[in-house]
């Protein structure tokens, strides 16, 4: 599918999975669409603080369970590697994927608002572990990712360089998922027992 030139700070995205929608698109301008959020956020920063929520769910077998975001529930089940069925997403796959699907909204994101056309924009995220520490059979392997990686593949012949480069450091700079990655939150786990 061909693509014209945008203008600053609209996309045409494809909605090529949404069913009757095929070859329509849809103009989206960023700045507009952002503009009085910018707005209230600057004259009210309380507005901008925002809590997100998950809560896991016990199901009938010990190796899965379900993930209540609020607007969906999900189901995730052990790797394969530790017990799983292998069916079903495990944890490690919900965190790539939320990787993965924050890296890919936010770089959309930022080639409309610096209008920037272009033909693609796919990531893969990848990482590796070693079972032996989440099994606790080996003490001196890490329980956790150690490495991930992060495969950009951007197609947008129109571009410069200098655009690119800028598309590549708005993305990494504003992808939460990434940032809390790179920077990790503390983490405070509180248990609740009957005593």
């Amino acid at each position: 599918m061909g693509h014209e030139p945008l203008q600053h700070g609209s996309a045409k995205t494809p909605l090529e999975n949404s069913p009757g929608n095929k070859g329509n698109e849809v103009a989206m301008d960023i700045r507009t669409l952002q503009k009085p959020l910018k707005e209230q956020y600057r004259s009210d920063p309380q507005a901008s603080q925002i809590l997100i929520r998950a809560k896991g769910g016990q199901t009938d077998v010990p190796v899965a369970c379900s993930i209540d975001i609020g607007r969906a529930i999900y189901q995730a089940e052990a790797h394969k590697g530790v017990g799983g069925a292998g069916a079903g997403a495990c944890s490690g796959d919900l965190l790539l994927g939320a990787l993965a699907a924050c890296a890919q909204i936010t770089c959309q994101m930022v080639a409309a608002a610096m209008g920037i056309p272009t033909e693609r924009i796919e990531f893969t995220v990848q990482g590796g572990l070693d079972l032996r520490g989440t099994l606790g059979i080996a003490k001196d392997v890490p329980v956790g990712f150690e490495r991930i990686d992060l495969h950009f593949d951007i197609a947008a012949p129109a571009a410069t360089p200098e655009q690119l480069r800028a598309l590549r450091e708005k993305t990494e700079q504003y992808c939460v998922v990434m940032q809390t990655l790179l920077h990790p939150p503390k983490v405070v786990a509180q248990w609740a027992a009957p005593e």
